[in-house]
């Protein structure tokens, strides 16, 4: 798939035309999407596999759990940072592309590079420094810090690693290498499947064998991509002389990559909200069940990024050349299949939220107590399909100020201040902060929608003055 891959990109530009411009839209879609839906779930291994080991550690299996579960906001912000440059950068090469400009297009892949090298930096440093006094803020107690801190200062140390990853696999998806970009997802969580059991139960290193094992993996997917980035095969390549911070360019990129970060480093807002107010009305226990629910909304939720991913390099591009309809067929198609996937998840976590829950826990009462909070807790989650789907939609389209609104729409504006609010109109105040969840997903989606509608929609619409048969062509 790799070679096809190439050789369609290798033809297209020999042609003057890319692969972006010219396949059909829903064969084109599958093709970026498939992968990237695969990268997406592969990626949730990393973390997943650690909380699924963890949490059937024998005698401390539940403390362990629910102490890795107040890491999970620094892992989400190291991944945000690399989000805020991976994903801002890669749409401007994308449309740098389309407009056939890809000297323009390389100086951005290396800007970017140089600046995810120096987050990484100072990451490391900050976090490993400031772990313990970060981790009981974020809801660590006497009893689960003795896990969360040996964990996140060995995760940090890899925080470079990440960033290369994570951040410039967003590049090579970008040229419509989406198999290449799969794989360097899936090897290095392949790795970290093997090493997770090795490391925790036969090393008997416990978490800190789990948190080795993911940095170990992570530097393995990080050499994977910069092997690519740097040889013959890749149309954009890193160059020495283009590893440097320009203002000018990186400018823009933050602009758009705002949006990216805010919704992902907000989620580590959203855990230490969480996290405290559950400590607070419901103990570890409460604590310990939310963790379980992030992780099964993770793993609902990736595919839906996966989806958007494989769109956004064909909505940039196009939009670049000025090709709204296709731009508008693949926002479409983009939009049935995020709605149809976020209603199946939606019906599973209804139907069997016990069975979801003991996939991450043999303690058969933070099971029970997960599954009664999930009905609540993903009950608005059916919506999120059409949230995706416009919000990434804004970002392919580089319209930077409407997609950083909404990222902070929802989480923000809404999530946050219900978590504090609700609790004072119910009397079972767990009840209350699980709901606020549904509450604001609810609001969100629907001004999402009217929003995208409102503007976005009528960017997209048909060149009038185009011709009946470019029309069937672009179709």
């Amino acid at each position: 798939m790799e070679q096809t891959e190439r050789e369609n990109n290798t033809r297209a530009g020999d042609a003057g035309e890319n692969k972006l411009a010219v396949m059909p839209v829903g064969r084109l879609l599958a093709s970026l999407a498939m992968p990237a839906i695969a990268a997406q779930i592969v990626n949730l291994l990393y973390n997943m596999v650690d909380r699924i080991y963890i949490g059937h550690i024998p005698g401390s299996g539940s403390y362990a759990l629910t102490g890795m579960g107040v890491t999970l906001p620094v892992i989400t912000l190291v991944a945000a940072f690399a989000a805020l440059v991976g994903f801002g950068g890669a749409p401007r090469a994308a449309i740098a592309m389309g407009k056939g400009d890809n000297d323009t297009a390389e100086r951005i892949l290396g800007c970017c590079t140089a600046a995810l090298l120096c987050l990484a930096v100072v990451l490391t440093i900050v976090f490993f420094v400031f772990a313990e006094p970060v981790l009981y803020a974020f809801g660590a107690s006497t009893e689960t810090i003795v896990y969360a801190q040996p964990y996140l200062r060995i995760y940090v140390c890899g925080s470079v690693f990440v960033m290369i990853a994570t951040g410039l696999n967003s590049f090579i998806t970008s040229q419509g290498f989406a198999t290449v970009g799969m794989r360097t997802v899936m090897i290095g969580a392949g790795l970290n499947i093997l090493l997770d059991p090795l490391f925790i139960f036969v090393f008997r290193l416990g978490v800190r064998g789990a948190a080795l094992a993911t940095v170990l993996s992570q530097a393995v997917s990080a050499v994977w991509v910069l092997r690519f980035l740097t040889g013959e095969r890749t149309m954009l390549r890193i160059r020495r002389s283009s590893l440097r911070l320009s203002p000018r360019i990186l400018g823009p990129v933050l602009a758009l990559g705002v949006s990216p970060f805010i919704m992902q480093s907000t989620e580590s807002l959203l855990s230490v909200c969480f996290n405290t107010s559950l400590q607070r009305y419901g103990g570890d226990l409460a604590v310990g069940a939310m963790t379980i629910l992030a992780s099964v909304m993770q793993v609902s939720m990736m595919p839906l990024q996966g989806l958007a991913q494989g769109m956004q390099p064909i909505a940039s591009f196009n939009y670049g050349a000025g090709n709204m309809g296709r731009v508008r067929r693949v926002f479409l198609l983009t939009l049935a299949s995020c709605l149809a996937y976020s209603f199946l998840t939606w019906l599973l976590a209804m139907l069997i939220p016990a069975g979801l829950a003991g996939i991450f826990s043999s303690d058969e009462t933070t099971v029970a107590y997960a599954a009664w909070a999930m009905r609540i807790y993903m009950g608005a989650s059916c919506l999120f399909g059409a949230q995706t789907a416009c919000q990434h939609t804004f970002v392919a389209l580089g319209k930077a100020a409407q997609s950083l609104f909404l990222a902070v729409l929802r989480k923000i504006i809404l999530l946050i201040p219900l978590i504090y609010l609700l609790p004072c109109f119910f009397e079972d105040k767990v009840l209350a902060v699980f709901l606020a969840e549904p509450t604001a997903d609810t609001l969100a989606v629907c001004s999402t929608v009217a929003l995208f509608f409102h503007t976005a929609w009528r960017a997209m619409r048909e060149d009038p003055g185009a011709s009946e048969e470019t029309a069937k062509e672009n179709a």
